[in-house]
C-alpha cells in the first residue's frame, strides 16, 4: 500500500486544509469540493485525510463495514445474521475510497459476482465502490468530468444514504452513507449545480505567490518523494496531535451553542446572498458549529462565522454579470452589511 504524504506536512494551502478538519469534525455538514490551478496539492490534501480519521468500529466480517451501534440501519447481510448470536466487532480505518473517472456503473453500485456465478453457480452481489465509501469517504478527482449518468447516480445515493441495484436477476438495497469529497480544475469544466449543491464547504486553491513558501514546498515533497517512511515518521507526532484536536472537538460538538442572534444572521446572510432553499443555512450552522468545537470554543461568535462563510456559501451563489468580485469576496461583503446592520 503506496504511504501518503502526511497532513501535518502541507503548508501553503491554509482554507482547504481548515475546511477538511471541519469536515472530520462533523461529516454530517456534507463534503468538500475543492477547486483550482493544477499542481497545488488537492489531491494530495484529500488522500492525507486518512490521517485525521480515527479508526471506526465496525461489525466484523461485514463487507459494508455497518455499525453495530445502529442494528436498524443495517445492510442485508447483517440482516441475515442469526439475532440471538453476539455480534462480533473489530476496528477499522475510516475508508478513503478513489472513483477514478473511468469507472463503469458496474464498479461503482455494484453487480453480480461472476466469479462465484461461474464457479459456484450461485448468484451473489458483489459489492462496489459505494458499498466500500459507506461511514467514509468519496474522493473523486477531476469531478467536473465525471461522466452525467455517474453524477445522477452519487446524487441520488448520497440523497437517500441508500444503494438501489436491481440488475442480472438481483435486487439488493444497502446503506451507502459517505462524505463526498472532489477536486479539480474549474477551467476544464464546470460541475453541474446539483452535484454542486452537494458539497457542503467549497474552497479554492491558487498558486502560492511568497518565494520562500514555494521553496518550503518543494523541500518537503521531494523529501517525502526521496523516503515516505522516513517522512511519515518524521511527522507522525504532528499528524498523532491533530488528530487528537479532532477527537476533542467531535466530543465537544454537541456542547457548541448556536444562539438565536448567531442564527438570525446566517439566516439574514443567505437571504441577502440569494441562495436557493434552506441547505445553506443548515450548512452554515453546522460548519460554524464543527469550527468552533475545533477551537474548543462552547458558543459560536461573529469570527467562527466569517471563517467559514465564504467556504460554505462561495459555491451556492448565483452568477450576477454585472458584478465580477470573486464569489467569497462577495460573501465576506454580504456579511459585513449584515453585521454592521
Amino acid at each position: 500500500m503506496a504511504l501518503t504524504f502526511p497532513f501535518a506536512a502541507i503548508v501553503g494551502q491554509d482554507e482547504m486544509t481548515l475546511a477538511i478538519q471541519v469536515v472530520a469534525v462533523d461529516p454530517s455538514i456534507g463534503g468538500v469540493l475543492v477547486l483550482g490551478d493544477r499542481g497545488t496539492g488537492k489531491s494530495t490534501a484529500v488522500r492525507a485525510l486518512a490521517d485525521l480519521l480515527p479508526p471506526i468500529s465496525v461489525v466484523k466480517g461485514c463487507p459494508y463495514r455497518c455499525d453495530p451501534s445502529k442494528p436498524a440501519s443495517a445492510c442485508p447481510v447483517c440482516q441475515a445474521r442469526d439475532t440471538k448470536a453476539k455480534v462480533m466487532t473489530e476496528r477499522q480505518p475510516v475508508a478513503v475510497v478513489d472513483l477514478p473517472l473511468g469507472a463503469t456503473e458496474d464498479r461503482v453500485v455494484g453487480a453480480l459476482d461472476l466469479e462465484k456465478a461461474l464457479s459456484q453457480g450461485v448468484k451473489s452481489f458483489a459489492p462496489g465502490l459505494l458499498a466500500q465509501a459507506h461511514r467514509g469517504f468519496l474522493y473523486i478527482d477531476e469531478v467536473n468530468l465525471l461522466d452525467d449518468h455517474l453524477v445522477d447516480l452519487l446524487i441520488d445515493v448520497a440523497a437517500s444514504g441508500e444503494n438501489l441495484v436491481e440488475r442480472e436477476g438481483l435486487s439488493v438495497r444497502h446503506p451507502a452513507r459517505f462524505v463526498l469529497v472532489g477536486s479539480g480544475n474549474p477551467e476544464e469544466g464546470e460541475l453541474r449545480p446539483q452535484l454542486l449543491d452537494r458539497f457542503g464547504l467549497s474552497v479554492q486553491v491558487r498558486t502560492p505567490q511568497d518565494l520562500a513558501l514555494r521553496v518550503s514546498i518543494i523541500k518537503r515533497r521531494d523529501a517525502f518523494d526521496k523516503d515516505p517512511t522516513a517522512f511519515k515518521a518524521l511527522w507522525h507526532k504532528d499528524n498523532q496531535k491533530l488528530q487528537k484536536r479532532i477527537l476533542k472537538a467531535r466530543d465537544l460538538l454537541d456542547q457548541v451553542e448556536v444562539s438565536d442572534d448567531m442564527l438570525m444572521l446566517c439566516a439574514r446572510l443567505c437571504q441577502q446572498l440569494g441562495t436557493d432553499g434552506l441547505r445553506a443555512e443548515l450548512t452554515l450552522l453546522r460548519a460554524t458549529r464543527a469550527f468552533a468545537a475545533l477551537q474548543g470554543h462552547k458558543a459560536v461568535k461573529a469570527e467562527h462565522l466569517q471563517s467559514m462563510a465564504p467556504l460554505a456559501l462561495r459555491h451556492r451563489l448565483r452568477r450576477n454579470p454585472l458584478d465580477d468580485t470573486d464569489s467569497g469576496a462577495r460573501v465576506q461583503r454580504s456579511l459585513q452589511e449584515v453585521l454592521a446592520a
